[in-house]
């Protein structure tokens, strides 16, 4: 009969062993220890001391691209070879990252979401300070302090492969057709308090949404664009939206394509509004809309558009005085929430001057405004009635975003107006647009904008051509005060007074808070 097993102190253990035949030394001996806690581990060991870290090629590293495997084209638990720059998926003993690993000899590997490195096929975690800068690029993160001091920062960037760079300036590709999305994403980019905003994941990160809704990946994947753009340790001087671009054609339902040429604006006007339905939403207080999201604290504007039915042509006096009595032809008046404005441009003169070439008209923006002003009218014609309709602000933006139509559709094709606009690229004092009511007045005690972005249409041919042509930007660079064009990976210094010769499209302009409005003493 075998000896019963006896429950109590460690000696009555001890006495059961040895009745039994067991040698024990210590009852530590059959305990499960932590592994991080004995320096004589072989597997922190490796950990500590992974004999192929000189094997990473940073050249060859790019997180710009969708995170699936190359074979599997999954994107669940997605590996990074750090030696090839391939993505694979699991590290398994059947997974396609250890088959990789094996066949071809490449060990170090990094976990695209848990931003974890491991050596396979020996399956252990590298621990490496070292690796830290592949981290960073993979996912950067600013702190308060960073983000306070890119505005003031002068000094160039130095990429792995040696160019230098300033933090967002960087090019960004053009994988076909996406340039029209490219120029937007950049203005945005030096929108300075949208830029704080994306700048910082736990933003936007715990946004909840209902089941299914696909438009929190756009948020993600705005910030995490944004975060790559201003990174001041890139390995590149350049950024690809690839990700950033699916999340368009997935959430706008195809509307917009990597593949097909798309209109600058319209695409803007999608963003935003759609970035801002994520966020927060629109909401109604006291019967005004009110855009109720880091959007439309930054670019929300609000005015009155008084609307009256034209008058049939052929009536008598007392017809006409009976008509403007009626509901049908009276003023009406509503209140309504802007994100930009569109400014017409008067139309392209038709004939050739005496030199047989065609005159270059020029406007100044100012007169293109005054269409703001509450007394200027507009006919808007319809298959029905024409309306005639006026406008006046009464609220302006942080950030006022100017649209310049250029494209006029006709029976046959989309044509475009070259007029050049004249602008200041500093200080355009837009007190003489705003409504002359004196709450509107004592609201607004600044109404000088600074111009901090502008979008360049370049046709391909004549005006026939229409939108068919390329995009390009200008941006300005607060911590050097220069101005750079970019188009899509190219990147170049440009002097200010170049970019108000441009056919200008949309701009993008900063309130100044240090200068009063015109008629007011500034306060010392």
């Amino acid at each position: 009969m075998s000896a019963p097993i006896v429950s109590g102190n460690s000696n009555s253990k001890e006495e059961m062993y040895k009745s039994r035949g067991i040698k024990r030394d210590r009852e530590e001996d059959f305990e499960e220890k932590d592994p991080a806690l004995d320096d004589q581990c072989p597997k922190l060991d490796r950990s500590r001391n992974c004999p192929y870290l000189d094997t990473i090629n940073r050249n060859l590293l790019d997180f710009d691209f969708e995170k699936l495997c190359s074979v599997s084209l999954s994107h669940l638990n997605v590996y990074a070879c750090l030696v090839c720059g391939k993505y694979f998926q699991g590290r398994g003993q059947k997974s396609h990252a250890y088959t990789h690993s094996v066949q071809i000899g490449h060990h170090v590997f990094i976990n695209l979401h848990t931003l974890r490195f491991y050596c396979l096929p020996d399956n252990y975690e590298v621990i490496d300070s070292s690796l830290d800068d592949i981290k960073f690029v993979l996912n950067p993160t600013f702190t308060l302090t960073n983000i306070k001091q890119l505005d003031d920062n002068s000094k160039l960037s130095r990429a792995y492969d040696g160019t230098t760079y300033l933090s967002g300036i960087v090019g960004m590709n053009n994988i076909k057709a996406n340039d029209y999305c490219n120029v937007i994403l950049q203005a945005l980019s030096h929108v300075t308090p949208l830029r704080d905003y994306f700048l910082r994941e736990e933003n936007y990160k715990n946004i909840k949404r209902p089941p299914g809704d696909h438009m929190i990946l756009l948020v993600q994947r705005f910030g995490e664009l944004l975060r790559k753009l201003w990174n001041p340790r890139n390995f590149k001087a350049h950024v690809s939206p690839h990700e950033m671009l699916q999340a368009v054609v997935l959430c706008s339902k195809k509307t917009y394509q990597i593949t097909e040429q798309g209109d600058p604006i319209a695409f803007l006007s999608w963003l935003l509004n759609s970035l801002h339905s994520t966020l927060g939403g629109t909401k109604k207080k006291n019967g005004k809309t009110i855009y109720n999201s880091h959007i439309g604290r930054t670019f929300q504007g609000y005015m009155k558009i008084y609307s009256r039915r034209v008058l049939p042509v052929y009536i008598n006096q007392a017809e006409r005085e009976a008509l403007l009595e009626t509901d049908a032809y009276r003023e009406t008046m509503t209140e309504t929430p802007f994100l930009y404005l569109t400014a017409d441009l008067p139309p392209a003169p038709i004939f050739q001057d005496e030199m047989k070439q065609n005159i270059i008209p020029q406007v100044p923006l100012f007169q293109l405004l005054q269409k703001f002003n509450g007394s200027q009218e507009k006919e808007y014609k319809t298959s029905k009635e024409s309306i005639v309709k006026r406008f006046e602000i009464t609220k302006l933006p942080p950030y006022l975003i100017i649209c310049i139509k250029r494209f006029n559709k006709n029976l046959f094709y989309v044509e475009k107006n070259p007029t050049i606009v004249n602008f200041p690229v500093k200080n355009i004092d837009l007190a003489d647009v705003l409504s002359k009511d004196e709450e509107v007045q004592r609201k607004h005690p600044h109404t000088s904008y600074d111009l901090v972005a502008n979008i360049v249409h370049d046709s391909l041919g004549g005006s026939d051509q229409g939108e068919k042509g390329t995009y390009r930007v200008h941006i300005l660079h607060k911590g050097t005060g220069k101005w750079f064009e970019l188009q899509d990976l190219h990147v170049t210094e440009i002097l200010p007074q170049m970019i108000t010769l441009t056919e200008a499209y949309i701009q993008i302009y900063e309130l100044r808070k240090d200068l009063p409005q015109q008629g007011e003493t500034p306060v010392v």
